[in-house]
């Protein structure tokens, strides 16, 4: 009595089926989170050289969203299979040739439903194994810092963006053949003219990705290098698959192309072993000549015992319309860039102390208006 009570047909399913279908999905929701972690602890087992250094959770954190939508489409997949209406019901109904023989095509729904679970099913697949990358990028990342050379952390994010584009090209290739049923061969090689089409827009993208291996075979510069190029001075924070990113002083980002970073002129100011600082300061006409020399010997002296200064030149430039010109020019040790303003700082400080100390002043735009009589 109790069979016939879940056996009784309610449109075109047993109530039976509704129940596994409502049971299926309850499940799916309830349980997702705690079988996503349990599925992410054993995937985290294929990286067990690498648990000595990253903690489980990293990993489950990066794989759960993706675990967990792998789920979620699994159980609705296995639920809605539990129907049989309206699974069978024609939708499609169309003719076409085969080796030169019409051939009928009948598609149902449920057909179509497991198109488009397949879609999801991949799409998740991928993923999860785009976020395996991830995490592996991330622990080679978290070597890298841990080491002086600098390359390593400039190499890591490009392998990780090259390693990425690929699974991208096969993940689109295996859903237009599983999915869609497009032959991937013969798709590539009827493209033709809208092939070249295609060869010739992605010219670029080709240059830049052939520049981006000349960068790390050549190393004009590495991750946290000060460069200047055309015209645009920042420090290299990434080097990607087709781009660098610059970070400027005041904290805007430059994205450049990396075939412009290898073309132009690129000046690494890193690497260099001095800053040079000049710049020139006017003292007013009625300032005495002995008074000026009085100032640049005090100058050429503090500068000259200046640990951080060398290659100093301190000299009476000429004559500006309202001013006397000393020029000052002077070298400071390639150091950090907060420490290299500190010291232009306290220079610029002492030439005023100089200056006052010596009874002058500074000159400042004026205009002298005469009066005829």
């Amino acid at each position: 009595m109790e069979n016939d009570f879940f056996k009784q047909i309610f449109f075109g399913n047993s109530l039976q089926s509704y129940c596994w279908l409502v049971g299926v999905i309850l499940f799916g929701v309830l349980f997702k989170k705690i079988v996503s972690r349990f599925l992410s602890k054993l995937l985290f087992k294929l990286f067990t050289k690498l648990s000595d250094e990253v903690n489980v959770e990293t990993f489950i954190e990066m794989s759960l969203k993706p675990i967990a939508f792998f789920i979620s489409v699994g159980s609705f997949y296995i639920a809605v299979n539990q129907l049989n209406y309206p699974l069978e019901v024609k939708i499609v109904n169309y003719s076409h040739l085969v080796n030169g023989a019409n051939v009928r095509q009948i598609f149902t729904l449920g057909q179509l439903i497991d198109k488009l679970f397949l879609f999801f099913i991949l799409l998740s697949f991928f993923w999860i194994i785009l976020r395996m990358v991830d995490f592996v990028a991330y622990v080679f990342m978290r070597r890298a810092a841990a080491t002086e050379n600098r390359t390593d952390d400039q190499l890591v994010p490009f392998l990780k963006e090259l390693f990425k584009f690929i699974i991208y090209f096969i993940g689109f290739f295996v859903l237009l053949g599983y999915v869609f049923e497009v032959n991937a061969l013969s798709l590539i090689t009827g493209l033709g003219i809208g092939g070249i089409a295609i060869a010739l827009a992605a010219k670029e993208s080709l240059e830049n990705l052939i520049a981006s291996f000349t960068i790390f075979i050549d190393k004009p510069f590495t991750m946290g290098d000060l460069v200047r190029v055309d015209g645009v001075e920042g420090v290299i924070e990434k080097v990607g698959f087709r781009s660098t990113v610059l970070r400027s002083t005041d904290k805007t980002t430059f994205i450049i192309p990396n075939r412009a970073m290898i073309d132009g002129v690129l000046e690494n100011l890193t690497r260099r072993n001095f800053r040079r600082v000049v710049f020139t300061i006017g003292l007013i006409y009625e300032t005495d000549p002995k008074v000026i020399q009085n100032i640049i010997q005090n100058i050429t002296s503090y500068l000259d015992k200046n640990k951080l200064t060398t290659d100093q030149h301190v000299n009476f430039d000429g004559f500006d319309e309202s001013a006397l010109k000393i020029q000052v020019l002077y070298l400071v040790e390639n150091i950090d860039f907060a420490e290299y303003l500190k010291v232009k700082e306290t220079v610029n400080f002492k030439i005023i102390e100089i200056v006052k100390q010596n009874e002058a002043e500074f000159a400042y735009p004026v205009q002298r208006q005469v009066i005829a009589k």
